[in-house]
Formats: structure tokens, sequence, C-alpha cells
């Protein structure tokens, strides 16, 4: 099968990565609760979230290295077994210092999902075919992590926090193993079989300095900034305006759907703008949304302006991958993907901590005017790509979408 043929496989990686991801974010907040049940400050609850975003960093450019050499698909059923591995064994661990090691182990085992799988749509797509189909893998993600909380908050609860919390572990250790129900035969041995011999091995500077990578890396990292600061910081700026938990628990759900929807459409926005342009205009609305919500705006309006804010975010992250990857130099693709998860992780890490560093000076709205900062920035180096030699990353892409419309019609649904 050549690259853009069939797209079954392309289905059934959806579905593995909705219960993947589904199954994460159901367990990181079962693990905060846990933690805190058997006797952990805040600090402690920090450091066991940290570590599931810091021990991955080791291990991406090794993963990404090993897959631009070898096959994608043996990553996808290693980083189930490590997440329904990490979440099962979290809610069995009796101790603070077992929940951390099981964390980073589930974040290892995100980790390795994400990579293969990106990789896998990064190498089975045709070049025009890249942005719509690494736009619907990630609705995958969406859908997870629309439903993981809601799941978590089903289970947890009651005067046994440390039982409910621990249950809620297991069930999502489980619900990740659901994933390997849609595993099978989704890779197309022929696709590397036809690939060219790979030369010598690119180095990491090598890929940071092709235009287009660290362009695509700071949009991505500020879309997953934005996306969990807003998470974060939500219920906080709720208390602060007394709006109450189940009024937020909607609104960021309209967030999700939204995000959602984006995506499904991402084909026609293309079509219409262009990636550069679309990532720009994307970005500064996201900016000046994101500062909006810094506002004292009734709930009647916070609730269009999270749906758009969720629109606006959902273009970054897939368009991020396919900049990345026709940016990266042949033969480093994987590991330029890689990267670009080492970036979201780093971001992952530092955001939270300058949130809660500008939110204790400023006050709990400051840390969405400091996302619309990150969000312009973003936007800045959008413009700057579009007006690059070639029109910037992906400018080649959109002239072959045009040529390709009518393929592009007839498929572009799941």
């Amino acid at each position: 099968m050549r690259p853009g043929g069939n797209r079954g496989w392309l289905l059934r990686l959806v579905i593995a990565f909705s219960f993947a991801q589904g199954a994460v974010s159901m367990a990181r907040p079962a693990v905060s609760y846990r933690a805190l049940a058997l006797g952990a400050d805040e600090r402690a609850v920090g450091v066991i979230a940290g570590v599931y975003a810091l021990l991955p960093l080791f291990a991406a450019v090794p993963l990404g290295r090993r897959t631009d050499h070898g096959r994608c698909a043996p990553l996808l059923p290693v980083g189930v077994v490590l997440i329904a591995g990490g979440c099962a064994l979290s809610g069995l661990a009796g101790s603070l210092w077992a929940m951390a090691v099981w964390s980073g182990v589930m974040g290892l085992g995100h980790l390795c999902f994400v990579i293969g799988a990106q990789s896998l749509v990064a190498r089975q797509s045709a070049p025009h075919e890249q942005d719509r189909n690494f736009g619907h893998f990630t609705i995958g993600a969406s859908l997870g992590q629309l439903v993981g909380p809601i799941a978590a908050g089903a289970l947890i609860g009651g005067p046994d926090m440390a039982g409910t919390s621990a249950l809620a572990l297991v069930v999502a250790g489980a619900g990740a193993a659901v994933a390997f129900t849609s595993l099978w035969r989704i890779e197309d041995r022929t696709v590397l079989k036809s690939r060219p011999p790979q030369g010598d091995r690119v180095p990491v500077g090598g890929i940071l300095r092709a235009r287009g990578v660290p362009a695509g890396m700071l949009i991505s990292l500020s879309v997953l900034s934005a996306t969990d600061i807003l998470t974060a910081y939500l219920p906080v700026v709720g208390q602060h305006r007394d709006i109450a938990p189940s009024v937020i628990g909607v609104l960021l759900s309209l967030r999700a759907g939204a995000t959602i929807a984006c995506r499904l459409v991402l084909t026609p926005l293309l079509r219409l703008l262009g990636r550069p342009l679309l990532l720009t205009v994307t970005c500064l609305l996201a900016a000046l949304l994101c500062a909006g919500v810094a506002l004292p705006v009734p709930v009647w309006g916070l609730g269009p302006m999270l749906a758009a804010l969720g629109f606006c975010l959902g273009v970054g992250q897939p368009l991020s991958m396919t900049t990345v990857v026709q940016a990266a130099p042949d033969g480093a693709r994987s590991t330029a993907l890689a990267l670009r998860l080492t970036g979201n992780r780093l971001g992952q890490v530092a955001a939270p901590a300058a949130a809660g560093l500008v939110a204790g000076v400023a006050g709990v709205a400051a840390p969405f005017v400091m996302l619309g900062g990150l969000l312009l920035l973003s936007a800045g180096v959008a413009v700057r790509s579009s007006s690059a030699p070639g029109g910037g990353p992906g400018a080649g892409v959109v002239r072959r979408e045009g040529r390709a419309g009518t393929r592009l019609r007839r498929s572009s649904d799941i």
C-alpha cells in the first residue's frame, strides 16, 4: 500500500489513541487525589505530577532515533502496556515514592505511544494528506481528554477518597488495555521497505536549525501550555468569581468539544487559508481570547469565549506536527517529532510553575494574560514563516492540496 492509500489504519489508530489518552486523562487527577489521601501536601503532589513529564524527557530523542531507522508500530503496544501498568500500579501503591515511580512509568508509556503513532501518521500519509490525517489523529486525544476527567469525577468522591481514587486508577488501566483491540495490522511494512536507505545520523542541532522546526515547536508548546493552564486555573478563577464547579466543568467541556469540531473541519479551513495563515490567525485570536478570560466576563460570555478559544487551540497541535515533519531533514522526522514532544513536556513543567508565580504576584487571572503573550509570540512566528522564501513550511503542501482537491473532498471524513 502506498502512502495515502487505504485509511482503515488511521481509524484504528484514532480509536486506540482515544482509549490510551482517556486512561491518562482519567489517571492524572486520580493520582493527585490518591496522593492527598495518602498524606501528601501540595508540594508532594506537584513532585509526583512533575515526574510524569520529566522522566520521558530523557527517552524522547533515543526513541525518535530508533523509529527513524525502524518500524513505528512496536512502540504502540509497549506504550499501552506502560500506561495500563502505570495506572493500575499507582492505584495499588501504598507510598508516595511508589506513586511517583508509577506516574513516571505512565508518562513514559504515553510518550512511547505518541511517538510511534505520530511517526506512523507521518510515514503512511501522502504529503498533501498529512495536515488532515494529523488533524484526525488528534481527535483521539481530544476525545480522551473529554471523557477521562468526567469518568474520574464519577468514580472519585465520598469519605473513602483513598479507595475511590484507587478504583479510578485501576479502571483507567483497564481502559488503556482496550487500545490493544485496535492495533492489529496498523503498520504497512511495504512503506518501510520502500523507504530510501538512511544516510548518516542527523545531529539534534541540525534538526533544530532546520527552518520551520523551531516555529512548529514553539506553536505546539504555546497551545499545549494554554490548554493545561486553562484546565488548571479556570476552576481557581471560578472560585474567585463565585462560579459553581459544575458550571466550570461545562465550560471546560465546551472548550474540548470545540477543539474536536475544529479538527473535523480542518481540511476545508486549510484549503481556504493555507497552513501558515491559518496558524497565524488562530494563534492571534487565541491570544486575544486568553487575555479576555482575565477580564470580569459574566458566565454567559465565558461560554462562547471558551468555545471560540477551544476551536482556535485545536488548530495548533496537528498543523505543528506537519510543520515539523516537512521541515525536518530526511531520515530524522521521528526524531524531530520527539524533539517537539520534548518541548511540550518542558512546557508542561515550566508553564504551570510560571503561571503559579505570576498568579501569586498579580492575581489568579494574570496567567491568562501571560498565555496571551505567549500565543501572540507564536502568531508572530507563524507570520514570519508565511513570509519566508517559498511561503514557509507547508507552502508546497498547500499548493499540492489545490491540485488534489477532488480526492480530499471525497475522503475528508473518517
